[in-house]
């Protein structure tokens, strides 16, 4: 019966364990997963021709001759679609035509007094190309159709004028034409309501293949179209479709539905097989290809990490770490060997104890102000240093904050090493010194890198102490300690809490994230492959 229960017992510790790490696993995959498959898209993805020719531009990346012929081919197409745009905005927006007549009649008198016309026949042809020039400008202006045609053949009646033929006038006509075409699919009537539409579906278009020609854009992130394909598509999304509150059934409240801009904005005009075609040809248009960035761990970012990878924050974020832990290693392997070997159990070293547990959980932030007060406000000034956060003082700041577990993690390793070998090296003639370097602390290594596994993780990826002792939201690579230095984990926090530009990317604000794990498990996974193989020596395999 006992021999039974027993078993059931067993089986029953088993089963739980079991079921804990499953139940682990299964909740790091589930916050995890989402996380890194969204972050590995920063690396792994589809990139436009617009991502390419951002690459050359900005970071020098790429085959030049390459490039320029992808761009040649789209542009080629892509005049279609902006010619389809330039002539129903002609007719939506005429403030351009009306500037490009008036400069005709000016350039008109300047010609003919290029060719000495002086005097009534100066005046007389003036007085004809003005009147002209008046009666298109009534007809760009109106929005009433019988006035705006009757006005335009007036205009076109006089174009085979012989004083006309020859002259810089010729365009002004030209131009009447091209209005008489123009406003053959446009209700002039509604032109205010086109307006807005029009101008959506041109930021729209910037969005999707960058830059209208001609027009130059105030911002690096406005320079370029969609430079991921993901990106195109719901760019594409957003130029086709638009919300409106429709009525579904009657007497009922209206309801959000999706709509096609062709049908319900611009049907039956000019513009709308615009949408179709760029629909249809997307992928001509924007040309994606499967991309390796790889770059993205080198690089620096552009415009608020709209554009480039994270190369300065992998430096910094390695730098400010391996440095803390020069720091916190020796003074907390040589603070354990202290209380373990040479303090008595005095009321002064119980007291340090306490002290040091109670500083293991202190708030990181605490930590994080008694580094500027100390190391940044009185310590560097002291050493003839402007009293400003950089790389040395975050790290001696953060080698304060994982001291305590150093300190705990050695303590145990250093008193988990069997009193036999102590006793046997010191039968031997060692001294205590001799003993320890020799003997106790190659046996506690493995114990005591279990401490620095985890002291370096919270290192590499603690925010709070370094916002206020040496970590910088912008700022060039450093070149010294006394610089301040971007890092993974407080770029994503100003990303989190003010970078609008780097949130409109959330690609790679997730690439970020995902690379502080990466290079968090990667240097765990150097220092339990360097406590395995010190564990195996120790046992003599």
């Amino acid at each position: 019966m006992k021999n039974t229960r027993r078993e059931i017992q067993d089986r029953s510790f088993t089963f739980f364990s079991s079921l804990s790490i499953v139940l682990m696993v299964g909740a790091l995959v589930i916050i995890l997963g989402p996380m890194l498959r969204r972050g590995f898209s920063a690396v792994f993805f589809q990139g436009t021709v617009e991502f390419r020719r951002m690459q050359l531009a900005q970071f020098g990346h790429g085959d030049e001759e390459a490039v320029a012929d992808e761009v040649a081919q789209v542009t080629e197409l892509r005049q279609e679609i902006y010619a389809i745009l330039n002539k129903f905005q002609a007719g939506i927006e005429p403030s351009a035509l009306i500037d490009r007549v008036r400069s005709i009649n000016r350039e008109y008198g300047q010609e003919l007094r290029g060719k000495n016309i002086v005097g009534a026949d100066y005046t007389e042809l003036r007085r004809r190309a003005r009147d002209l020039r008046d009666l298109l400008q009534d007809a760009l202006e109106s929005t009433d159709r019988e006035l705006v045609e009757a006005n335009l053949k007036s205009v076109l009646q006089h174009r085979a004028d012989p004083l006309y033929t020859d002259s810089v006038m010729a365009e002004m006509f030209v131009t009447a034409r091209q209005y008489q075409n123009v406003i053959q699919g446009i209700d002039l009537s509604h032109r205010e309501q086109y307006l807005e539409p029009l101008l959506e579906v041109k930021d729209q278009l910037r969005k999707l293949l960058g830059p209208m020609p001609g027009e130059q854009a105030p911002l690096l992130m406005e320079e370029y179209g969609a430079t991921r394909w993901d990106i195109a598509l719901e760019t594409l999304h957003d130029l086709l479709w638009q919300e409106q509150w429709v009525t579904v059934e009657a007497g009922q409240e209206l309801q959000k539905q999706l709509v096609r801009r062709e049908e319900s904005q611009f049907a039956g005009t000019s513009l709308a097989p615009m949408f179709g075609l760029a629909e249809d040809h997307l992928t001509d248009l924007l040309r994606p290809k499967r991309t390796i960035y790889w770059h993205y761990f080198t690089d620096d970012w552009k415009e608020g990490h709209f554009f480039g990878g994270v190369g300065p924050e992998i430096y910094g974020t390695l730098l400010i770490t391996l440095l803390t832990m020069l720091f916190a290693i020796p003074f907390g392997v040589i603070s354990a060997a202290f209380l373990v070997e040479c303090a008595s159990e005095h009321i002064s070293v119980k007291i340090i104890r306490i002290c040091v547990n109670t500083l293991a959980g202190v708030p990181s932030i605490v930590f994080g102000l008694f580094g500027m007060a100390f190391f940044v406000l009185f310590i560097l000034p002291n050493l003839d240093r402007k009293p400003q956060g950089c790389i040395l003082t975050a790290a001696m700041t953060l080698a304060v904050l994982v001291l305590p577990v150093i300190i705990r993690a050695s303590e145990e390793a250093i008193r988990s090493v069997p009193a036999t070998y102590r006793e046997a090296s010191l039968a031997l003639g060692a001294g205590k010194f001799r003993t320890f370097m020799t003997v106790t602390l190659p046996a506690a290594l493995p114990g005591i890198l279990t401490g620095i596994i985890l002291s370096l993780s919270r290192a590499a990826g603690e925010t709070a102490p370094i916002l206020f002792t040496g970590a910088v939201d912008m700022g060039p690579v450093p070149r010294s300690l006394f610089e301040g230095s971007r890092t993974l984990a407080t770029s994503g926090y100003y990303i989190a809490v003010g970078d609008k530009i780097g949130m409109m990317a959330p690609h790679k604000q997730y690439g970020l994230i995902t690379t502080l794990i990466v290079l968090v498990l990667g240097l765990n996974i150097l220092a339990i492959l360097l406590r395995s193989r010190m564990s195996r020596k120790l046992r003599g395999q």
